[in-house]
Formats: structure tokens, sequence, C-alpha cells
């Protein structure tokens, strides 16, 4: 992906090293790992973060101490990683402020096309855990967005995950990690986010996950229409670049997460969509370029 010397959005807040703590967890959209039903995280859902936290090498002990000191070894790295993010250097901020940047261009012009004012929203950098408008985040959970202050939150250990563990590595992977969670913001700001909530809110969890999976797949599909409004303005896209980012959609799809971390599938419990439907909804949106081909709630097949 060519982004060395392009504008940096200023909608980026680093808060590495901080720490964060709030009860609750996030209730927005994002690349997290499903956990739960429409209702509380119960026992169940407990014992699976908590299992995902060992799997991620992340010490459960974070789960109890709300308000309190995390443990020596976490305030080690969010030293290190403040450190490294207040370095005029840091390649990976100034990676993701281009990003943000591109798509501040783009959902800007867009929303201009159809009449619309677009609020660009901030991403906020975090090692860890982080506190935001919607509970506490963990960096085991993916990054997310809290509809309820309009923040992208992100921690660069998930990029890590993609490379190591799930073998979908580049900087265009990363991209679509990105563009995936303004794909939520877009919703938001088009209302789809509100009603999706508003319908949720009645159903079975089955038939909440069925929505859910159809707004994330509509981010995936948005996070397409990015890309191909980003590449035909400003010549973004190297080859390969495609593929990385279809790689990182299918390597994060549920029935991929679920086989890793329990050794089966659910598909009632899905909530972002399977590895296929993931990387063929981002293609979509990809080829079309339109927002109107996004329309993942009408659609009879995912």
């Amino acid at each position: 992906m060519r982004w060395r010397g392009r504008r940096e959005s200023s909608n980026v807040e680093d808060r590495r090293g901080r720490g964060g703590y709030s009860a609750g967890f996030p209730g927005g959209g994002g690349m997290r790992i499903p956990v739960g039903g429409k209702g509380g995280i119960g026992i169940v859902g407990l014992l699976i973060i908590v299992g995902l936290m060992l799997f991620f090498g992340i010490d459960p002990r974070v789960l109890l101490q709300e308000g309190g000191a995390p443990p020596p070894s976490q305030q080690t790295e969010q030293r290190t990683d403040d450190q490294t993010g207040t370095d005029a250097n840091d390649e990976m901020k100034k990676f993701v402020s281009v990003v943000l940047a591109d798509t501040e261009d783009v959902w800007n012009e867009i929303f201009s096309e159809g009449g619309r004012t677009y609020r660009e929203p901030e991403l906020v950098l975090y090692s860890g855990r982080v506190s935001s408008a919607c509970g506490l985040g963990m960096a085991a959970m993916g990054p997310f967005y809290c509809p309820q202050d309009q923040k992208v939150y992100l921690d660069f250990s998930f990029f890590r995950e993609l490379k190591s563990r799930f073998d979908a590595p580049g900087d265009f992977a990363q991209a679509y990690v990105i563009a995936h969670e303004i794909g939520h913001h877009v919703q938001k700001q088009l209302g789809v986010a509100d009603q999706v909530r508003a319908a949720q809110q009645g159903a079975s969890e089955r038939q909440s996950n069925a929505l859910q999976v159809r707004m994330e797949l509509q981010a995936d599909c948005l996070a397409g229409v990015f890309a191909n409004h980003a590449d035909r303005s400003k010549d973004i896209l190297q080859p390969g670049d495609v593929d990385e980012a279809l790689r990182a959609a299918s390597a994060i799809g549920d029935d991929n997460i679920q086989k890793q971390t329990q050794g089966y599938v659910v598909p009632d419990s899905f909530t972002h969509g399977s590895s296929e439907m993931r990387s063929r909804w981002f293609k979509r949106g990809f080829e079309s370029g339109s927002v109107s081909d996004c329309d993942t709630f009408s659609a009879d097949s995912l």
C-alpha cells in the first residue's frame, strides 16, 4: 500500500500507557471475537472470555482489577508502548493516521455527493485495555467502534495477531481492519446502527445474532467501497493488496475463530459472519464502489 508522504489525520488520540478502567464491555460493532448474547455475558460468556484471554496471552486477573493497577507484566508493556507512541518515528501510528485521513477524504466526498455531512470520528490508540463510553475494551477482543462516543478503539497487538496467529500479514490487511471499523461509524451516521439496535431489543438471541452478522458484513462491504474510492483518487493499491484484505477478512470469520478457540463451529452463535461471507462482501464493495450494493439487510443470501 502506498501511504508514505501523504496527509495524516488529526483525529488520532494516543492513550497508550495510560490504562483504562470501567465496568462493562464495548457495545459497538467491530472485529471483536464473539463472546455473548444480548443481555450480559453470564458465567459461560465469562469463561469464554477468560479462555480467549489465555489464548491471546492476556492475564485474566485484569477482570478482577477494575479501578486497580494492572499486573506488572502489563504495566511494562504499556510503558514500552507509550515510549514508542511518543517517538517521532512511530511508523505504525503514522500509518494509521494516514489510513484514517484516507477514510475521511473518501467518506466526506461520498456523503457530500448524497447531500449529507460526514462527521469524522476519532481513533483512539491504546495498550492492553481502555475505558470507552461503551465500557471496558480489552486487546483480546480486537478493535471496536463505540457508537456512544463515536470513536474507534485500536490496540496494535491485533495487527501482530493477524500476522502471527491468523497468517494475514500486510499493511493493507491492517488498513482493511481500520476501514471496517470506520464502516460502523458510517452505519451510525446513516442511522443503520440505531435501527439494528432497536430491532435487537425485542429479538431472541438467535435473531439478534443474525442482525449483527448483517451489520458486520455491511461494514466489510463499506470497507471495500472505501478501498475502491481511495485507490481511484489516490492510487494507493499495489499488487497483492486486495488479496491481503481478503485474507484478513477470511482469517477473522466467526467459523475460523471458533475453530481456533473451541474446536468446533456453531453457526447460530455467529455475530460477524463466516470467513467466506466476510471476504465476499468486502470484494463486492470493492468491485462496485457503491454504498447501495452493501445492503446486506435486504440480501436473501449472505
